[in-house]
């Protein structure tokens, strides 16, 4: 069964930069979109950034420019690389795999979930 497991969260001051990996296995490369998501208490799960099974991104607003979301050739890990951070962005973060997701920012489209990364802008 598909598993994964994310790195790279930690504390970093405004405008700061950190880089996040998930680790993914187990999962058909070509039927499944991975995603970016993350919670900051008391808010709805919030979709960051997305790879279709066309290998399209997609990266929510408040975001782009600012966050990349990337994966590696043997399309095993993927990552977010994220600058400029803000306390706004402050939450955990979630890698997350679905299958043919018509809708990559939408956690609903999604089955598959890590545990979670801390991120904390201060």
């Amino acid at each position: 069964h598909v598993q994964l497991v994310e790195s790279g969260g930690g504390s970093v001051q405004t405008g700061g930069s950190l880089r996040l990996s998930c680790a993914a296995s187990g999962y058909h490369h070509s039927a499944y979109c991975l995603a970016w998501f993350r919670q900051a208490p008391g808010k709805a799960r919030e979709g960051v950034a997305g790879i279709g099974t066309n290998g399209v991104t997609t990266t929510t607003d408040s975001v782009k420019g600012r966050f990349t979301i990337s994966r590696d050739s043997a399309k095993t890990t993927l990552f977010l690389e994220m600058n400029s951070l803000k306390p706004d962005d402050s939450a955990t973060y979630y890698c997350a795999t679905g299958v043919y997701c018509a809708n990559v920012l939408s956690p609903s489209e999604y089955d598959t979930w890590g545990q979670g990364t801390q991120v904390t802008v201060s």
